[in-house]
Formats: C-alpha cells, structure tokens, sequence
C-alpha cells in the first residue's frame, strides 16, 4: 500500500510554522528572479543543497535580510511599481482568487489585506530535510518526490485495514513535531495514490479502494505526468477523462513507452516501486530580467551564471558531457545551443565553451532570460574521455577543486573570472 504525503500550501505553512502572526489571515509567499548574483560587490552567496535528490533543487542565497519594501517594490523614475508573483497562497488568500504565479501587485488588488512574505528558500529546504528524515524514522521505504512531497510504501509493514489510521497518526505526529500540516493520499497504486492527496486537500486523508470508480470522472489534466501536448493528442481521440483512458487500452498501447506507461499508471498497473535516492541527472539555473540590449552584459551574466553551475558540478563530483544554452528574447523570440564535450570538466573548459555557445547565437535585442543546463554524466576515466587532452583537463580540473575549497569557506562569489566582471 502507497502513501503520498503532499505539505499543504508549503512555503506558507512554513512561514506560519515560525510566525504564529501568520496563521488564519490570507497570506502568501512571495518570490521574483533572484538578479543579486549579477552584483558587481560581492554578496558572500551560498548555496543549500541538503536535499539532493533528483526532484528537489538546489538554492543559491545570501544573508541579506528581506522585507516587502527591499524585495518587491523597485523604484522606477520615481515611481514604485511592485514586481515578483506568488508563489504558495494560504487557502484564506485562495478565496479570493489568489493563485500561485500570479503577478502579486495582481493579488494585491484582489486581496488588499493579504500579508505578502519573502520567499525563505533556506528555511523551506531545511524543513523539508528535517521532514523527510522524520518520515525515515517512521516508514521503512520513503521516496522525496519534491520539496513538499513524499511517496511511502508500507506493503508489508502494515496491513491494509491499518493504513488509514496509520495516515492520521503520522498526520498528527507531523503537526505536533514541525507545526506543519500534510494531506495524504493511499491507493495500492504508487500514481493513484498521488492524485487521491488531491481529494484529500486540505489537511485530510483519502483512501482509494476502486480504482476503476474512483478515476472515472476525473479530468485527463489532473493526473501527474500527462502533459499540454499529450492532452492535445488524447482530445484528438475524444479521451477526456481518466475513464475514458482505461476503455482506450489499444490506442495507448500503440503509442509506445509513452502511452503504455501512462495507462498502466492510470489505471494502477504500473507496478512502479519506491524510489529511495533518484540521482541527480542535469544541474540548471535560469534567471529573469529586464531586457537587456548589450551583448558584452549577457556575456558576463552567462559567465556568473556558469560559476554557480561550476560550484554544484564540483559540490557533487559529476562529470557532465553535455552543455545547453538558451535565451529568451521579448515578444517570445529565443534562441538555443548546446554540445556534447566528452572531456573531464573543469571551470576553465566550461566557460570556454559557453562562449562559444554565445557566439554562434545569432544575437538579437531584448534578452529578458538566460537558462544554462549541464547534464550526461560521464565516469571520471580516460577511456571515455578524450585522450588528447585529458592531461592539460586533470590540471584545470584540480584547479576548479583547490577554487572550490575557498568558495565553500568564503562564498561563491569569493573568486570570480575576468569575463565576470
């Protein structure tokens, strides 16, 4: 038997967990793109990263302490004008029609006495590290799916008839414990068992026992794992709910791995288990701005960028073959590169190659985003990688490592390139 334990309206409850001032008002947490890497001063960033699974990202922070005033509100030729969207509203907020990424001058006109927090992604990280090893000492097999969400797996260990009383103990525990509150979905199916925590929200647990009547009326979007493009192509076939996918078992079949694996998710027979540790595949980061015209800034701002991503590579010890560049442009124009380099990384290689990345995009006017992925892990042997320059790579490579000692003491932005700054 599965349990998914989604936290309820986390970033919020975690807020509230430390702010009791917070609690039956509307509220919501709010965040905009974090530029304060861009800085020319040093910032003395640092990043959290106790919750290294596949699903829960990194976070790069500094000290600097957040208010409304300092966060949001930008003054512009003399004028404030409120910038960033929500990212979790408390379900006193959602009344009046607050919703996660909704711009929060937006929010605030629909909701004028709504408080409105600073994101605290250190606190939210932690917490959830704390939760998942709570959970550990309470369950035998614990997947963390994301930062506020956790697939267990009590087959076994409890018996079915126990499971919903097990549910409410744990449920309880958590509140006691972290003052935090969780709904929880169970099925005998790991999928079913995270859309049921929908019919659980908030703060309750549900139990699906018939598969087939419960997914019957269920819109096709509400299920995890079917996107945009796959409803497009289920509503070319009139498949608009859940139902209606289990009476389409051929047609699914017949596309592939794809629609095999969401009607076997669909209709519970997916058999899928506990993921413990999901590795890490790709490191990211992207970045939000006003639009910039100047070349030689994007330049520098991939080039920071490309710093944060060096520090996680070596904080990880991976070895990624394959680098991804994209910019976005107003008016929805954007541009992408990436390359496979089967060399051994280092800062100096990557840095390199960005740039020339950045030089075959056939630079346009506008740029408002920059994402810079690395992904393809490679072991660290000289039979996968190139030969020819794999002596001069083990140097630069040891050079990133002796940089990352200082950077772990000091801050990432202790060292910096020339093409930083």
């Amino acid at each position: 038997m599965f349990l998914h334990i989604d936290i309820d309206s986390f970033f919020a409850s975690a807020e509230r967990s430390v702010d009791k001032t917070l609690k039956g008002i509307p509220m919501c947490v709010g965040s905009r793109s974090n530029l304060e890497i861009f800085n020319k001063k040093r910032t003395n960033i640092r990043v959290m990263n106790e919750n290294s699974g596949a699903f829960v990202t990194p976070v790069f922070y500094s000290d600097k302490k957040k208010t409304f005033q300092n966060y949001f509100v930008d003054n512009i030729k003399g004028r404030q004008k409120i910038r960033g969207i929500v990212t979790t509203a408390s379900y006193e907020a959602r009344s009046f029609g607050v919703k996660t990424a909704m711009p929060i001058a937006q929010a605030l006109q629909l909701c004028p006495q709504m408080v409105v927090v600073p994101s605290n992604y250190p606190l939210y990280h932690k917490l959830s590290h704390k939760i998942h090893q709570f959970m550990l000492a309470h369950i035998p097999l614990v997947e963390q799916y994301s930062i506020d969400e956790f697939f267990c797996d009590v087959s076994g260990w409890k018996r079915d008839d126990e499971v919903v009383a097990f549910a409410k103990m744990l449920q309880a525990k958590l509140l006691k414990h972290f003052d935090i509150p969780v709904s929880i979905g169970i099925s005998k199916a790991k999928w079913i068992a995270k859309l049921a925590t929908e019919s659980a929200k908030p703060y309750g647990v549900y139990e699906v026992k018939d598969i087939d009547a419960y997914i019957e009326n269920i819109p096709i979007k509400a299920f995890p794992g079917i996107g945009k493009s796959f409803q497009e192509r289920l509503a070319q076939h009139y498949i608009k709910t859940l139902g209606d996918i289990k009476r389409h078992k051929r047609l699914l079949y017949a596309w592939k791995k794809p629609g095999i694996q969401i009607y076997n998710r669909v209709t519970g027979i997916d058999n899928e288990v506990i993921e413990e540790r999901s590795e890490r595949k790709s490191i990211g980061i992207s970045r939000t701005f006003d639009a910039i015209d100047d070349v030689d800034e994007i330049r520098r701002r991939i080039m920071i960028m490309a710093r944060h991503i060096v520090y996680m590579v070596m904080a990880i010890e991976v070895n990624p073959t394959t680098y991804y560049l994209k910019i976005n442009y107003e008016y929805g124009v954007k541009q992408k590169q990436s390359m496979t380099v089967d060399r051994l990384f280092s800062e100096k290689l990557f840095k390199a190659t960005l740039s020339q990345m950045y030089d075959s995009i056939k630079l346009k006017r506008g740029a408002v985003k920059i994402s810079i992925n690395v992904s393809n892990f490679s072991a660290i042997q000289k039979k996968t990688l190139s030969l020819l320059e794999f002596d001069d790579d083990v140097t630069h490579r040891q050079f990133s490592f002796e940089i990352q000692k200082l950077r772990e003491r000091f801050g990432l932005d202790i060292i910096k390139t020339g093409d930083e700054l």
